[in-house]
């Protein structure tokens, strides 16, 4: 280990589970070169909490995974032959079992077209120059004869100190291997808060379309990851600078940059959009809230419009929105379970502004209660969110509105009962007892039903609301009869 190690970034014996070094001694019995690689050790010095245990040997790795599950009682063995790569749990001695990976050294070479690559036995030197970041290229030999030492050809402990992400090898073959790499590297700097050296963000900006290779899914993986971060724009950033955001998410780097008309700019909506997703992090770690975040103005590029006297305008930019979020989702190959969520935040994101203005009606509180259900409290986190302003007394008098629309909201007594809000008439109910089949007219007797309902006309009451779907009923047919 390096003298000059930071304190914070040096490991205790303790701190690795004792049947790893057993692992070494059998190692050694073997008469293999063994070593913790990678993220683990990274995560060692760094004293953070690391699940992922890859061990490598300097030989067949397939016989002495075999020969691990039988001396040391290890559990749920998975061999995967084509990589020379086996799976399998071990107890960690204090009642808890952690996963390991067993891997060979390995060189690889690829395939322009592919991200897969081709492998060969390798030495520990071709092992290492192979990974992706110098402070994951890292080696703690588990062997008696030189245990706990670590072999960093990279100065991957340097960089750590340094807080800096660099590739062992040239970053542009280190990208063009293998793409997904650069969404790693957005990744890991959000994740640990390290900044990428220039050549590096360099690399990817020249590399950004042969993201396109890579399998949505693990594109979305990585992009995912970065919105659960501390503070997501550190990545979200990298992303855009490099021009990744416009290969994978084209409608939100699309939000970036001013238009400016007779001397009337706007706000730069995607730095905006960063800093909403920001302030939401720092007390929510909901993912699709997150997310909502991201998109509540996605559709203001489509709809931005200059008017003369007025200026920029994004009318409808809420039900637009929707429209797109379920592209986006399509195309990110999301789980669609969340997507009506996300839409319905935005959708409403807007809705509790100008109550934040004006007297609040008890109706206009219900109608909001009721159009987010149990998602009020979150729509009025990410309504708290949206506000930018570098002005404080800007932001202290809108807080305060918002506080206002809770207090209301506290009044009206009923947040519970409009958080779980069912019609006390369904669709079928008005089909039954007008002998209707379903239909537009159905629709319009329900939807009326339930404005009446929320506008405190008729009282949240079985009978009620069918005297009222009865008096509605007679006035369409009214019309109808009246019509030539």
């Amino acid at each position: 280990m390096n003298s000059e190690s930071d304190p914070m970034l040096t490991f205790e014996h303790e701190d690795i589970p004792e049947s790893i070094y057993r692992i070494g001694d059998l190692a050694d019995e073997e008469g293999l070169p063994c070593y913790l690689v990678g993220g683990y050790v990274r995560d060692l010095y760094m004293k953070r909490p690391c699940t992922d245990i890859d061990i490598m040997v300097i030989g067949d790795p397939v016989p002495f995974a075999r020969k691990i599950v039988e001396r040391l009682g290890g559990r749920h063995f998975v061999l995967f032959e084509r990589f020379r790569t086996a799976q399998l749990e071990l107890g960690d001695g204090n009642g808890g079992n952690f996963k390991l990976e067993i891997v060979g050294a390995r060189k690889e070479s690829y395939n322009p077209e592919s991200r897969k690559p081709i492998t060969s036995i390798g030495t520990i030197e071709d092992d290492l120059s192979r990974r992706d970041f110098t402070i994951n290229a890292l080696a703690l030999s588990l062997n008696v004869a030189d245990r706990d030492n670590v072999v960093d050809l990279f100065d991957g402990m340097l960089h750590i100190r340094q807080g800096l992400l660099k590739t062992p090898l040239d970053p542009e073959k280190t990208f063009s291997d293998d793409p997904l790499r650069m969404m790693r590297a957005a990744r890991f700097a959000c994740q640990l808060e390290f900044r990428l050296d220039r050549q590096t963000l360099d690399a990817m900006s020249a590399m950004n379309s042969r993201i396109q290779i890579v399998s949505r899914e693990r594109v979305s993986n990585e992009f995912l990851k970065i919105m659960q971060c501390r503070k997501p724009s550190i990545g979200l950033e990298i992303l855009h600078s490099t021009g990744l955001l416009k290969e994978i998410i084209p409608e939100l780097a699309a939000m970036a940059g001013i238009e400016q008309v007779d001397g009337l700019g706007h706000k730069d909506t995607l730095f905006h959009t960063f800093q909403v997703v920001d302030n939401l992090s720092t007390h929510s770690d909901k993912l699709w809230l997150r997310i909502s975040a991201l998109f509540h103005d996605i559709a203001k590029p489509i709809t931005k419009r200059f008017s003369q006297g007025t200026g920029w305008t994004f009318h409808g930019h809420e039900a637009v929105g929707v429209k797109v979020v379920s592209r986006i989702f399509k195309s990110m190959k999301w789980p669609l379970e969340p997507m009506e969520y996300v839409q319905k935040m935005v959708r409403l994101h807007h809705r509790p502004i100008p109550l934040s203005k004006e007297e609040i009606s008890d109706s206009a509180i219900r109608r909001l209660m009721f159009e987010a259900g149990a998602d009020l409290e979150d729509l009025m986190s990410l309504c708290r969110a949206d506000v930018t302003s570098k002005n404080p007394r800007k932001v202290q008098r809108i807080m305060q509105n918002f506080n206002n629309v809770e207090e209301k909201i506290a009044e009206v007594g009923e947040k519970d009962l409009l958080a779980r809000w069912r019609p006390p008439v369904s669709g079928n109910d008005i089909m039954e007892m007008l002998q209707l089949s379903e239909g537009r007219m159905v629709g319009i007797i329900k939807s009326r039903m339930e404005n009446a309902i929320i506008d405190g006309l008729i009282p949240y009451d079985r009978q009620a609301a069918l005297d009222y779907v009865m008096e509605i009923y007679r006035e369409l047919q009214d019309e109808i009869a009246k019509k030539p």
